[in-house]
């Protein structure tokens, strides 16, 4: 196809399942700022004025979960019921027990092994600097930026809640323009929605958007309904590692489907991901080809990976027998290596938890650099 549109979302902070993505990770982060050999899986789910801990966790670190759940949500700015969630007046459930023996006794061993059994996905494209499909890029931005707007009332009687999308048109397989844009933006009810759809638009979307990739015929939808008054865990219900193509390729390649947020990093849903996403964009740094894909599958009590699969799309510069040849000698995928190597065992989940896992320039995604292309690049000489 000469011609064809991909479409991407995002959400900010505020929305339900962000919120619950972010207290798990929160959770994680104290018990590995405590131990940093802490096995933790915690979900979360917030209704209304409820919230629910449920999950495993052993560690030698004691942690106050409910006071870490309640300083996140106010954190996102979750305060009063009118907002969709008043911390001071909410009721918290907690269920958590010790991760199961006969998983720790898989896991726990000289070389830390896999958590579980499952598939992984990695992505990377030469189409945008971050790497990532440029759909995927634009719709965090405008999230993102839909969140400061707010919390430096830029624009004001915004509240936490909100959603984004891009269509992006590509013609002979490049971005080529924006066809729409969505933004769903949580607000007062004496905000006046002709004032906020222009702020919107020229506080946010021109702000993230390039004006070369938007057209006279783009087209802008803005709380589509007509208003977003009621929002936050007041209109739904919220919980963790609901929103994993956000977190990942924003629909763009396949997902695996196992959840990050939450959960430890002997968890090869988080680390291995993470490891996929580094492999795939290290390879097309390097210049081997323009897309590239990684699938990395795992199974409980092993250390390495128990099949390694790379899809180039057609696009490889050379040959994917060398491609793979490189990537082995390359990259040590093994679980422990992969913890090691990227320095996951630190209080370092709950920056990921918004925004996307990937595509982030920042010193604590170690699995975003691409430290290793000049490696790879020497092996094809």
């Amino acid at each position: 196809m000469n011609k064809f549109i991909v479409t991407s979302e995002s959400v900010t902070e505020g929305h339900p399942d962000k919120v619950c993505d972010l207290v798990s990770d929160s959770i994680l982060d104290e018990y590995l700022r405590g131990d940093f050999n802490s096995r933790v899986a915690v979900e979360s789910m917030i209704s209304n004025n409820l919230l629910v801990l449920a999950g495993e966790v052993t560690s030698k670190a004691k942690v106050n979960v409910e006071k870490v759940a309640m300083d996140t949500i106010r954190e996102i700015g979750y305060s009063t019921d009118e907002s969709g969630f008043d911390v001071d007046k909410a009721i918290v459930l907690t269920n958590i027990d010790e991760q199961s023996k006969d998983i720790a006794m898989g896991v726990n061993r000289e070389k830390i092994c896999a958590g579980d059994q499952g598939l992984v996905y990695g992505y990377a494209t030469n189409e945008s600097k971050s790497y990532l499909p440029l759909s995927s890029e634009l719709s965090h931005r405008l999230s993102k930026r839909l969140s400061e707007v707010r919390k430096k009332n830029i624009i004001a009687g915004l509240y936490p809640d909100g959603k984004s999308q891009v269509s992006l048109v590509y013609e002979n397989n490049m971005p080529s323009y924006v066809k729409s844009v969505v933004l769903a933006a949580h607000h007062r009810e004496s905000k006046d929605i002709t004032a906020l759809r222009y702020e919107l638009i020229k506080e946010v979307i021109l702000k993230e958007i390039d004006s070369s990739l938007l057209r006279k015929d783009t087209v802008i939808h803005i709380n589509a309904t007509g208003r977003f008054t009621i929002g936050g865990p007041k209109a739904d219900v919220g919980l963790t590692g609901r929103k994993i193509i956000v977190d990942t390729y924003g629909g763009v390649g396949r997902h695996g489907g196992g959840a990050y947020s939450g959960k430890d990093p002997s968890k090869a849903d988080r680390s291995a991901s993470y490891m996929a996403r580094y492999v795939a964009k290290n390879i097309v740094a390097a210049g081997l080809c323009d897309r590239c894909e990684v699938q990395l599958a795992y199974v409980i009590g092993k250390e390495n990976p128990e099949s390694v699969y790379i899809n180039t799309f057609g696009t490889e510069k050379i040959s994917l027998d060398k491609i793979y040849k490189i990537a082995n000698e390359v990259f040590d995928l093994s679980i422990d290596a992969i913890i090691r190597n990227l320095k996951l065992q630190r209080p370092i989940y709950k920056n990921t938890a918004a925004y996307g896992h990937f595509g982030r320039d920042e010193s604590d995604f170690t699995w975003e650099k691409t430290d290793k292309k000049n490696e790879i690049k020497n092996l094809i000489k």
